[in-house]
């Protein structure tokens, strides 16, 4: 039960974002508009007319991100950030728009199936990640029997299961949903043996091509007819799924100086002296170094190369350092080394002290059961009987592991004794009973205390890069910011497509207020404030405003200069091909006339269209496959050139021997794409309105 407290409000947004995954990909994970109303100031957005009040939001939120930090040490960046808001939001999306649709379609979850989710035979994958061991993922069928039989002593606890049960309900429809979806895919015989012959027939062809590099840029001189061309050929490309910004900024760089890489090392070379000296070698490590490593046992492979590399030769009692690598010092004290097994395998019984009136008697029931155990006992039987853990269905077995896969007391216990040994460990999980049942292999290890230290920029750089960026800011002008950053010696950077809610730009390492400030300026305007990411300070301003929908030529005229370039370029080589072709019978005599030479092509298949020493060609593979051998074909505009080939001949594949997996094998990938298809269909029915930028 008392696992279940600390772990639920990690998982209770989970489970709708694991069905999402199955529902969409990055591009949808971004839909919504930013729309800025009244009511923004405590919503961050509604769906459907439903309202999603900040409070609530950022709860789940904080959730999601509390889960973040379990699965990756603790560590929370902004791009983490960002992704934690995101999926909370997705979050809110699933459960309106998927709740609206699960009604329409009367999907329903019964009394009977939601017993069986929660204690029956097939538990819901969130009862068994809530009340799985933390250590050996097995699931306790006991322990959820005894967290629900305590709800009624426990509000708290009844507040979570009302919201466990929710999340539960939630998931089970949507895997009927997901199924129901599935069922309404068919794939044919036809369609089948169509697909196998596509991906398995083979061609051979020779072709000749004029690549678009051959044309120099200067030589093409665009006109507004032809943007215009282009733009309309290719409108459907130019929707834009939400608004977005185009930056340019300047970065004013705060990379430590020569004179601070001097200070630092002469401050480790004063801690190093202090460090050989200090009586507390792990206490000093810690209030000392920007890295915390742990002070345990370490294996080879664990540490920076630069020390991992050398250390283990060290006996106890050397010093090794400063040693300066990467960004950082390292100072290292060997405090002990020592042959250690690589693995351990090991049964244990987990005593929970509250059930046994608290540690002093959790204590003295290991001790009488470590003493039964030594005296003949069967610890398997033991196990089952006293244990509370999952693995108590298998007379406690815990299988081999090695080191760092327990908390350090079961850990230490375990390596450091010897197969047949039974000891007592107290950890944050409880009271063990330990039985060493085998070791296996020996190598060494070490117990360091380690001291990094990072090259950091001086206050006195800091200031010299903040004071530059402080006039250049009071100098800008909205229509002199590139012209003022040349003169002044300064790259200018780009971040185009920004959206409001992504915590990452090119270029930029915490870009989140900047985001946040671009989104309530007009095009053109300087961002009235100077920004401190990690290593520099910035200056930006928003350049273009790109709203949600169908984006104007204008909008995308910059963007798309390269592709109409080779567009002019390829009507261009088209017409050298025409007169090629012209009086020409065979692929040589137009490779002559071009002054190339005809290039084979030996067994392409349709379903990998990359011509070999050039590129993926997709319109050209297609057109190949669309002919008849030995005809010359008209000049074919591909990615990277204009083409001329002739199909030399085609190799068919025997006939298919399982027309049901080719079949199944469609299905499987068709429904996945039918799955992301109505999730998308249905947000789009959807009048979404996304205000999250104001707060994150």
């Amino acid at each position: 039960m008392t696992f279940m407290r600390t772990k639920m409000g990690y998982f209770l947004v989970g489970g709708i974002a694991v069905v999402l995954a199955l529902f969409v990909l990055e591009p949808l994970l971004q839909q919504g508009t930013a729309i800025f109303g009244a009511s923004s100031r405590t919503e961050v957005g509604s769906i459907d007319g439903e309202a999603i009040k900040y409070e609530q939001f950022n709860t789940k939120v904080e959730q999601t991100s509390a889960q973040f930090k379990q699965q990756y040490g603790g560590v929370m960046n902004p791009q983490m950030q960002a992704m934690a808001v995101d999926q909370a939001w997705q979050s809110e999306i699933a459960t309106v728009v998927l709740g609206k649709e699960f009604d329409r379609v009367g999907l329903t979850v019964s009394a009977d199936e939601l017993f069986d989710l929660i204690q029956g035979k097939t538990p819901s994958p969130l009862i068994t990640q809530y009340f799985g061991n933390p250590q050996t993922g097995e699931f306790d069928r006991t322990a959820v029997i005894t967290s629900l039989k305590s709800r009624n002593q426990n509000p708290q606890l009844a507040q979570q299961w009302l919201m466990l049960e929710s999340e539960i309900e939630k998931q089970a429809l949507q895997q009927k949903y997901t199924k129901l979806i599935s069922n309404s895919v068919y794939v044919s015989s036809l369609e089948a043996n169509d697909e196998y012959v596509n991906r398995n027939k083979l061609v051979n062809f020779k072709y000749v091509n004029l690549d678009y590099s051959s044309i120099l840029d200067a030589n093409v001189k665009l006109t507004d007819a032809d943007y215009k061309e282009y733009y309309e050929e290719n409108k459907k490309r130019f929707d834009n799924p939400q608004e977005s910004r185009d930056l340019q900024y300047v970065s004013f760089s705060i990379q430590p100086t020569a004179a601070d890489s001097a200070l630092v090392k002469t401050q480790v070379e004063k801690l190093a002296a202090d460090f050989k000296t200090t009586p507390n070698d792990s206490l000093f490590a810690a209030n000392n170094s920007d890295v915390k490593v742990p002070y345990t046992y370490l294996s080879k492979g664990k540490l920076d190369p630069a020390v991992d590399s050398v250390i283990f030769n060290y006996s106890a009692g050397s010093f090794y350092g400063p040693k300066f690598s990467g960004n950082s010092y390292k100072l290292v004290k060997v405090i002990d080394s020592r042959f250690s097994p690589d693995s351990v395998k090991a049964s244990h019984i987990l005593i929970n002290p509250a059930q046994v009136g608290g540690d002093d008697k959790g204590l003295k029931l290991a001790d009488s059961l470590k003493k039964l155990a030594q005296g003949g006992s069967n610890f398997a039987e033991l196990a089952k009987k006293y244990s509370v853990d999952g693995s108590k269905d298998q007379g406690g077995d815990l299988g081999t592991f090695a080191r760092g896969a327990m908390v350090p007391e079961f850990e230490n216990a375990a390596f450091d004794g010897r197969a047949g040994d039974i000891k007592v460990v107290k950890s944050q999980f409880g009271i063990h009973v330990i039985k060493i049942e085998k070791q296996v292999g020996s190598s060494k290890v070490v117990k360091l205390a380690y001291i990094e230290k990072t090259l950091a920029p001086s206050q006195k750089t800091r200031d010299i890069a903040y004071k530059k960026a402080t006039a250049f800011l009071a100098e800008v002008k909205s229509d002199s910011f590139s012209t003022l950053a040349k003169k002044q010696g300064y790259t200018v950077g780009l971040a185009d497509r920004i959206t409001a809610t992504q915590g990452y730009a090119p270029g930029l390492d915490n870009p989140r207020q900047l985001i946040r400030d671009a989104y309530d300026a007009d095009k053109g305007e300087v961002l009235a404030q100077v920004y401190n990411m990690d290593n520099a300070y910035v200056v930006a301003q928003v350049t273009s405003i790109k709203p949600k929908g169908q984006l104007s030529l204008e909008d995308v005229k910059k963007q798309i200069e390269p592709q109409v370039l080779n567009a002019k370029k390829a009507k261009m080589l088209t017409e050298k091909f025409d007169k090629a072709l012209s009086g020409a019978s065979s692929i040589d005599a137009v490779a002559s006339k071009v002054g190339k030479t005809a290039v084979p092509v030996q067994n392409m298949v349709f379903a990998n269209p990359i011509i070999p020493g050039l590129s993926q060609e997709n319109k050209v593979v297609g057109s190949v496959f669309g002919s008849q051998a030995g005809k010359l074909s008209k000049a074919i505009t591909g990615d990277r050139g204009v083409y001329v080939f002739v199909v030399e001949g085609f190799t068919n594949p025997a006939p298919l021997a399982n027309t049901f997996k080719q079949k199944e094998s469609m299905l499987m990938n068709i429904s996945q794409r039918a799955l992301g298809s109505a999730f998308q269909a249905l947000q789009e029915k959807s009048d979404i309105k996304d205000n999250r930028v104001k707060f994150y």
